[in-house]
């Protein structure tokens, strides 16, 4: 059994009907072949009590790949941080994972930072697999859901106070927010502090974005 295969196995249902043909969206990396076919086997899904959620690649019902992709949804905010990325999967704290021309990449949602997770879809799930307490933040979300239930669809864990600013890691710092609305705070975020040196104070301009309809 594969890795995407042992993944798959442990995961919900899938979130959409199966996939038929390959996106025009996924066409341009070279990965992208390898993601349709996970996507064709499963479209869509979570997995670790909701703190992994892949997204299907068309739906009628959840937010798929070709929304979530959308400039204007929310990844316009993070300016150039996010050009050549294609955001596919997410742990509970909206940590994107994306394809890129080098592969999988982990893209730090407050900061917009990357870091290399495999060269492979194949290898991505076998990180997943190896250490998903880490990699989905499974840990938190587990004790999250067992105090205050099931995440709802289209809802991830949100820092009251941003992690990469001190807050802590702990369930008291947490609250149950829009998935699109908590990505366009955090592009905001990771835009202003973009350049602001490590350990220097940061002075936030926080404005009303529009809601998702």
């Amino acid at each position: 059994m594969t890795s995407v295969e042992q993944l798959l196995s442990i995961s919900s249902e899938p979130l959409a009907p199966r996939a038929k043909a390959l996106s025009k969206l996924l066409e341009p990396y070279a990965l992208g072949s390898e993601l349709f076919h996970m996507l064709e086997c499963k479209n869509g899904f979570y997995a670790f009590e909701s703190a992994l959620h892949a997204l299907p690649l068309t739906s009628a019902t959840e937010i798929s790949l070709e929304e979530w992709n959308a400039g204007s949804l929310w990844r316009d905010g993070y300016q150039d941080m996010s050009e050549g990325l294609l955001f596919f999967a997410e742990d509970v704290f909206q940590n994107q994972f994306c394809l890129s021309p080098d592969g999988v990449l982990r893209f730090e949602a407050e900061t917009g930072a990357t870091t290399f997770t495999a060269d492979s879809v194949e290898g991505w799930a076998e990180k997943i697999l190896g250490d998903h307490r880490r990699q989905t933040a499974w840990p938190l979300a587990s004790k999250w859901q067992a105090e205050n239930g099931p995440l709802p669809t289209g809802k991830r864990l949100m820092p009251k106070i941003p992690f990469f600013l001190g807050g802590e890691h702990s369930i008291s710092n947490l609250w149950v927010g829009d998935s699109v609305e908590g990505m366009r705070f955090k592009a905001d975020l990771a835009s202003q502090t973009r350049n602001s040196p490590d350990g220097s104070a940061v002075r936030l301009i926080i404005g009303k974005k529009p809601r998702h309809q």
